[in-house]
């Protein structure tokens, strides 16, 4: 039984893809099972990555929502194959998806940012417009929206995740624009947006990890530990019952909004109890966002 992962980038290169290569060697120490790993760092070559990952593999999983449309062409061509998506919604007689609901903790996020940033405006960069970053900042808008309306929001997809001076530019002019803090789903270009926000003094919200303790700019991280899926995914096939999986604030190991030690206790406080009403389904949280964007 031979189980490939690909992922969309470099090795290094990243928070959302180290989180996954860390369930994978999770899932491996765990259930006994060595998965080959395959790099692909041109976005021209997805589907070709996928395609040669599925000869002769009984299992293969596309990490991250770059590898929904990859997947969704070479499946049918490999019915003998299983395929498995993390952060993906998409279907198929040999696909499932295994998520961690990313845009749980990302409300939380806007809330807090709202509440924070007091009036001021606050930003948002990510990189590819894939599936799972737009429900992240739809969710994020929509925190933002329910804690402070009429807060201006300056949000923009750069073009690329792992480009440290393409980042550093978009949160250079989002900062000029008044940019209080700024929700960096970012992954390698992360580093760009954090030497810009220093520069104006501003501050950060993170994802995927808790950057909270690593770096003081961050005030805030929306964890969602994609590693899960992996796992998840593994699990599902080793036990052939190969259906979706989807988890969240119900599972704060995985999905939470972790926050810095400067985040005033009353703000805390909000946040917490926020986390209980989305976590017991009394606060449903959009997936869609359709107001004005921001470029440079």
């Amino acid at each position: 039984m031979t189980i490939r992962a690909v992922f969309f980038g470099s090795p290094g290169a990243g928070a959302f893809n180290a989180a996954g290569v860390a369930g994978l060697a999770r899932a491996a120490a765990r259930l006994g099972v060595a998965a080959e790993t395959v790099w692909c760092p041109d976005p021209a070559r997805r589907a070709e990555a996928v395609r040669d990952a599925a000869r002769g593999a009984a299992l293969v999983i596309a990490h991250g929502g770059q590898g929904e449309a990859p997947v969704a062409a070479m499946a049918p061509e490999a019915p003998g194959t299983r395929f498995a998506v993390t952060q993906g919604r998409i279907a198929g007689p040999n696909i499932a998806c295994f998520e961690v609901l990313q845009e749980q903790s990302a409300f939380l996020a806007g809330a807090l940012a709202g509440w924070w940033a007091e009036g001021r405006p606050v930003a948002h960069l990510s990189g590819e417009p894939v599936p799972p970053g737009l429900r992240g900042r739809a969710a994020f808008a929509a925190g933002l929206a329910h804690a402070a309306p009429g807060t201006r929001f300056l949000t923009g997809f750069c073009g690329n995740q792992h480009d440290p001076a393409l980042a550093d530019r978009w949160t250079d002019a989002q900062c000029a624009a008044g940019a209080a803090l700024q929700f960096a789903m970012l992954d390698g270009g992360r580093p760009g947006a954090m030497a810009a926000l220093r520069r104006h003094g501003a501050r950060a919200i993170g994802n995927v990890h808790d950057w909270t303790t690593e770096d003081p700019v961050f005030l805030a991280s929306a964890v969602a530990d994609n590693g899960w899926c992996i796992e998840a995914a593994i699990r599902a096939h080793l036990a052939d019952a190969f259906t979706d999986a989807r988890i969240g604030l119900e599972t704060p190991q995985a999905v939470r909004l972790a926050l810095a030690p400067d985040v005033p206790p009353a703000l805390a406080a909000r946040c917490g109890a926020l986390a209980a009403e989305i976590a017991g389904g009394r606060i449903a949280v959009p997936e869609h966002y359709d107001g004005p964007s921001f470029a440079p």
